[in-house]
């Protein structure tokens, strides 16, 4: 059990004591309410009264509990999982809470961030103690009215307990009486032994809405009146709009307006997800998406090439870095060359350790393999979509995106009202892996509203999503190593970059682990718009390290699990340096719980098997993959997993996430590939854009988790990184040809 301060005073908890029928509501500066919304629990009985006081927990008079959950979903599981950390310190009964979605307020609610695999790492205290802080005051509220001490009260399923007196009560029967009790200036923590909704699975609170097909995203939002607005982008990248004749498309059946927008004032200070290629574009507004496609296809639209500029961007931790964009229209070939030129040149030292220039000049053999991957896009099944109502200076928007907070200073400033005037309600996303913390088709659509002052839903087709940005940028790492005479590794030395940005993670393994290391990055400049994309940077560079680490263990005739094992060793007992950012002990567990549970050691007949682990997001995983060639072509028979994330809050959604980012990872490894011609996509569709079909999904996936008490880290990410390796490895072994150009189909 542990003691948490809550630091919240009496003066920030909200109560109201003017109703009559009972009912709590708790409410904290960092977690507040919203408005009601139906729930799919149908089995509970609403109660009659239920105490609102816009805050964050509310308890009926029967008590039935509402958990409103802070972050936006998009299928990690998190609106089930986080009010599973409230209900857990609670102590009621996961059958009588119904969840429901808070709107953006960062007063009330904090960081509503989904991404970086945080979610429930970032919310893991918060949350218990706005449970723990509710049923200690609902404690003090029995024990005022059983006059007894409160330590002598106690919890159990939604129930008072005071067993001198076998006195016992409803806490929704208590809740009104609650409100008036002192917020505790610290609370305790369950133990995780004492655990009864944390750890054991639990289905998503919105699995029926989702199959039976319920509007629950953001291109499901409707509003009686709204009109349909669609945009054109320019063509490629490097260029501008320049003209518009739009007397055809206006003249077409349902078109209300058509219009140019720019999405970014002068001035105006961006910040890293406020990347937009495209700022000046051209609407199309009308009764019916159909009718709006058919509009959109008679504009005649000029453009013009855009100049070579420098912005300066605000960092995610508010650093200011000037951005060069460069002027012309890139191609995949020259982006070849580019990156070829760039790596055969001296790069910016990232890491030293020892000394790897006299290693590698007394080396009796040297190994060197360049990896390369190309730009990849994200592929929402959800194209990007934006409901908005803009009226004089108030705005009420609904989309599906990752931070909201990031994307309101460019709503205000385009709109030129207070960022306290709008009102975002958070849809469901289909689909995010970053791309939807990139927001600037939210600022398009109030704009679009204002133009034509009525609420309007921007929707975006497939070529429009796929041909927009944002990217996986394109990399590409050179690894050598070095060998003594007694065919000892005596040196590794890794150069990475891309454009526009370096995959290099300097201080992960297998720095640490060996004498002498160099590390050094390099980019190129372009003006292809990137951003994070499942794992960023981690889901290259875990490919080509293991990828690579498998090599090496080939050459010195050792098992390729045990050759990692020994480099983990030496930086458990031994590390160089002082900056590794990994634990080399977990690291090492995932590795042998895998190689026990994949049974490594077993032959099967026409079974090739790879192995891969990788360390990202505060997380380690490792994979052992199974493949077999049916008519030459590769098929992932099972994949074996293992991940230390700390402690497990939902098993059943963290199974699903590493089960999804396995899937993914494979088709990307197999088929992702987007590339450029003077500036433009060349793939715009599922017609050419391949993606992984559900017949060459894995057979089977066997996922383990370690044991321990650990804080929760991250899930949604992890897994996804080392499934690249492991796919190039087993290939490797099925087909005896390294892999060291994604994707490894074409």
């Amino acid at each position: 059990m542990s003691i948490i301060k809550t630091a919240i005073g009496r003066r920030s908890f909200l109560k109201s004591s003017g109703l009559a029928g009972g009912g709590m509501m708790l409410g904290f500066s960092w977690l507040a309410s919203c408005q009601s919304t139906k729930t799919e629990k149908e089995i509970l009985a609403m109660p009659k009264e239920w105490f609102e006081i816009n805050s964050y927990l509310k308890i009926g008079d029967n008590g039935v509990v509402t958990i409103y959950t802070p972050n936006p979903e998009f299928g990690q599981n998190v609106r089930t999982s986080m009010p599973m950390l409230v209900a857990e310190e609670l102590d009621v009964s996961w059958e009588k809470v119904i969840v429901e979605q808070a709107p953006y307020h960062s007063k009330k609610y904090g960081f509503q961030f989904t991404g970086g695999s945080r979610g429930i790492m970032s919310r893991w205290e918060p949350l218990r103690m706005a449970g723990a802080s509710a049923r200690q005051m609902l404690r003090q509220a029995a024990a005022k009215a059983w006059e007894v001490p409160v330590e002598e009260i106690t919890t159990d399923s939604g129930i008072l307990y005071h067993k001198k007196s076998g006195k016992s009560k409803p806490y929704g029967e208590v809740a009104s009486a609650a409100v008036d009790m002192p917020v505790p200036e610290e609370v305790k923590l369950k133990a995780v032994k004492d655990f009864k909704i944390i750890g054991k699975s639990h289905k998503s609170v919105d699995g029926k809405s989702i199959v039976t097909g319920k509007p629950m995203f953001g291109i499901d939002y409707h509003k009686e009146g709204m009109l349909i607005a669609m945009v054109v982008h320019p063509p490629a990248f490097g260029m501008t709009l320049k003209s518009v004749d739009a007397a055809a498309a206006k003249a077409m059946p349902g078109i209300k307006d058509v219009m140019t927008i720019e999405t970014y004032k002068k001035g105006f200070e961006k910040g890293s997800f406020d990347a937009n290629a495209f700022p000046k574009i051209v609407a199309i507004v009308g009764h019916s998406t159909w009718e709006v496609m058919q509009a959109k296809k008679q504009l005649k639209v000029e453009w013009q090439r855009t100049p070579a500029y420098s912005e300066k961007i605000k960092g995610f931790r508010g650093d200011i870095k000037t951005v060069k964009v460069p002027a012309g229209l890139e191609s995949t070939e020259e982006h070849k060359r580019q990156m070829a030129n760039l790596a055969a040149k001296p790069g910016k030292i990232v890491r030293k350790d020892g000394d790897p220039k006299t290693a590698f000049k007394k080396a009796a053999k040297v190994i060197e393999r360049t990896y390369t991957a190309p730009f990849l896009a994200h592929n929402c099944m959800e194209p990007m979509n934006t409901f908005a109502d803009v009226q004089g200076d108030k705005v009420q928007i609904a989309t599906p995106l990752q931070i909201p907070g990031f994307i309101i200073p460019a709503i205000a400033a385009s709109l030129d009202i207070p960022a306290e005037n709008i009102e975002m309600e958070m849809t469901r996303m289909g689909g995010g892996f970053g791309r939807r913390a990139y927001g600037h088709y939210i600022v398009e659509a109030a704009l679009i509203s204002k133009e034509v002052k009525a609420p309007i839903k921007l929707l975006y087709t497939r070529e429009d999503d796929m041909a927009n940005g944002i990217y996986r940028p394109t990399y590409q790492a050179t690894y050598r190593a070095a060998f003594d005479e007694s065919n000892n590794l005596t040196a590794l030395h890794i150069k990475a970059g891309g454009i526009p940005e370096s995959p290099l993670f300097a201080n992960r393994f297998p720095a640490g682990a060996i004498a002498n290391y160099l590390a050094e990055e390099w980019s190129i400049d372009s003006n292809i718009t990137i951003g994070a994309f499942r794992a960023p940077r981690s889901n290259f560079i875990a490919g080509a390290e293991q990828s690579f680490l498998d090599e090496l263990a080939e050459e010195m005739d050792k098992d390729p699990i045990e050759f990692r094992l020994e480099l983990l060793k030496r930086a458990k007992e031994n590390p160089v340096g002082e900056e590794n950012d990994y634990d080399a002990e977990r690291y090492a567990a995932v590795l042998e719980l895998v190689r026990e549970k994949s049974n490594w050691a077993s032959n099967q007949a026409n079974v090739h098997r790879g192995v891969s682990a990788y360390f990202c997001h505060n997380t380690y995983a490792a994979h052992v993959l199974d493949m077999t060639l049916e008519d030459d072509q590769p098929v992932v028979q099972k994949v074996t997993t293992a991940i230390d994330c700390g402690i497990v809050v939902n098993p059943d959604a963290a199974i699903n996430m590493t089960e999804g980012a396995i899937t993914d990872g494979i088709g990307n490894a197999f088929f992702g590939e987007l590339t450029f011609k003077d500036g433009a996509p060349e793939k715009k569709n599922f017609d050419t854009y391949r993606m992984i079909r559900m017949s060459e999904a894995p057979k089977e996936i066997d996922v383990h988790f370690i044991q321990n008490e650990i804080k929760p880290t991250g899930m949604g990410e992890p897994p996804f990184p080392p499934i690249f390796g492991a796919v190039a490895n087993a290939m490797y072994k099925a087909t005896g040809k390294r892999q060291y150009d994604q994707p490894f189909l074409r």
